[in-house]
């Protein structure tokens, strides 16, 4: 079933240049929906199913941008390298602060992460040698893949697509191991899985730091994308918004996740034309959909669509 979820996703990521060559909502909107896949299929890996919640997320997003800003424009370092340093980098604080961190619950969590976002966001506004400050870093050279060189909306999408594509498989076999099972169990009771012999602190800290590293991959695609950071890209907003994609697709579903990164960014590129209104539209949509369906798009439209199915085959029968 998930195998052929795979496929259906990935068969409709390979027509749509195909069918809508050079579109603008195909080549330019698709990138940053793949980027978003990546970072909310690895958020969801926290917070739907190991029940823990992160709205400092953006903050290792950031980090591997601006390492792979950093060491290729002021170290000229290959960039494939830059960006294995920027997921060392994020694994390892990702580590460091998992521990302390998510001994926390509920809301106290949530400020926590929510206070090593800021943090991580004044750095990169205030280290302005390193980071260029609040006006960013610029000519961040193009992603060189073994001499072959993504300089183009065509091929960015290409190897965004394979990028969220392997994002959503690490995720399929990651909730369907052991660990998986372990991260379930936590989610559904710490208390409960500890009794049952699951190592809960070990568990969380793979979970976070195997987010982190999601995140950081991203954002190292995002900087050789943009060939622009700045602070503005990883600030509180974009950490709410991942959440707010997590829960719109449907938690603890990595296909929810996916769709619901691919929902609000188009949602976010379409309301632009209402200019003045577009927030409150924005706000207005999620409202209704959050009313209607509570346990996200992705999940409740397939509960809908199976309801349907059942319905029409009975009414089908003599």
């Amino acid at each position: 079933m998930r195998l052929a979820g795979l496929s259906t996703f990935a068969t409709g990521i390979a027509l749509l240049p195909v069918l809508f060559p050079d579109n603008y909502f195909v080549t330019v909107v698709g990138v940053s929906a793949g980027l978003h896949i990546i970072l909310v299929v690895g958020l969801n890996l926290l917070m739907g199913y190991a029940g823990q919640i992160s709205l400092g997320h953006a903050a290792f997003f950031g980090m591997g941008a601006y390492a792979s800003a950093i060491l290729t424009t002021r170290y000229a370092w290959p960039s494939l390298l830059a960006m294995a340093a920027g997921l060392l980098v994020a694994g390892l604080i990702a580590w460091l602060l998992a521990r302390p961190i998510l001994r926390l619950r509920g809301h106290y969590l949530a400020m926590a992460t929510l206070g090593f976002g800021i943090i991580v966001h004044v750095v990169m506004v205030q280290a302005t040698d390193w980071t260029g400050g609040p006006d960013g870093m610029a000519g961040i050279p193009s992603l060189n893949l073994l001499g072959w060189e993504v300089d183009s909306d065509q091929r960015w999408y290409g190897v965004v697509a394979v990028a969220a594509l392997l994002a959503i498989w690490l995720s399929l076999n990651i909730v369907d191991s052991r660990i998986g099972r372990a991260l379930r169990a936590v989610r559904g009771s710490e208390f409960a899985a500890r009794m049952m012999g699951i190592d809960t602190t070990r568990a969380k800290t793979q979970v976070f730091v195997v987010s982190a590293l999601f995140a950081a991959f991203a954002g190292s695609l995002f900087a050789h994308q943009q060939a622009f950071v700045s602070p503005d890209s990883f600030s509180l907003l974009v950490s709410v918004e991942l959440v707010i994609m997590v829960v719109l697709g449907g938690m603890a579903s990595t296909f929810g996740a996916a769709c619901g990164a691919i929902a609000l960014t188009l949602l976010n590129e379409g309301l632009v034309v209402f200019e003045d209104y577009e927030m409150l539209i924005h706000g207005a949509l999620l409202m209704v959909v959050m009313i209607f369906l509570p346990q996200g798009l992705f999940v409740g439209l397939s509960q809908g669509g199976r309801r349907l199915w059942t319905l029409l085959a009975s009414t089908a029968k003599p």
